[in-house]
């Protein structure tokens, strides 16, 4: 049932009608990927309606899913290319999920979904600073003096990174395994980061997303949070 944008906004608890209304007058609104007039009214079952480029949850129940993506998955629910999209592996869920963050096309891992479009702008909004950890394999062997540069930033082209944490380093053959922590969430990061040191990124998983773990999930399963996760994510 269509209703008009401010009431749907209000409703998903981002702003007030009012300040709903401002955001639309100010071309912060789209609908179906196309900016939104006041007065305007869309179904959130059937149209894709953002704010300030966040998806907004529809009405009524919250879903909360953890997804073991596989390598090969877009993370995004539409793909030009025509490309598998990690929501197709979640789509046994009566509403519209969105993915909270991206891992890019050829590295897997943990990967939140929900409808909740006012806890995904907050974990994604970067003054919070949500703990994501991976685990890397890269070719050759990770010094003492590189470790430390992951550890207190590295130059890249759109400036240094935040300090990051290194743990569990161990040599494999020709390869160096270790578990990467950042809190930033720049485009492709972990693999820049890497390759600014001169160690191609050849596996990378994220294992973590703050308190979150993989756990047992296997590539392209996913369970819902339980009550007490969502709790504490909310309280992030």
């Amino acid at each position: 049932m269509k209703q008009r944008l401010q009431k749907l906004i209000a409703a998903a608890g981002l702003a007030s009608r009012r300040e709903a209304e401002r955001w639309i007058e100010a071309g912060q609104v789209t609908v179906n990927g196309r900016v939104a007039t006041l007065g305007e009214s869309a179904d959130p079952a059937n149209d894709e309606v953002a704010v300030r480029g966040k998806p907004l949850a529809p009405g009524g129940r919250h879903y909360y899913v953890l997804l073991y993506k596989p390598v090969g998955y877009v993370s995004t629910r539409r793909d030009p290319q025509g490309r598998p999209v990690v929501t197709e592996l979640v789509k046994v869920i009566p509403e519209r999920l969105y993915p909270v963050g991206r891992l890019d096309l050829n590295t897997e891992g943990l990967l939140l979904l929900t409808n909740d479009g006012q806890l995904a702008h907050r974990l994604m909004h970067p003054s919070h600073q949500v703990d994501k950890t991976y685990l890397v394999r890269v070719r050759g062997s990770l010094s003492p003096s590189e470790r430390k540069r992951l550890e207190t930033g590295v130059r890249l082209e759109d400036g240094i990174t935040a300090p990051a944490r290194v743990e569990n380093l161990r040599r494999s053959g020709s390869h160096t395994w270790f578990e990467l922590t950042i809190r930033e969430g720049r485009n492709r990061q972990v693999r820049r980061m890497c390759e600014a040191l001169g160690h191609p990124v050849s596996r990378l998983k994220r294992i973590r997303i703050a308190f979150l773990q993989l756990g047992d999930l296997t590539p392209g399963t996913f369970r819902h949070l339980t009550s007490s996760e969502i709790a504490r994510l909310q309280k992030l």
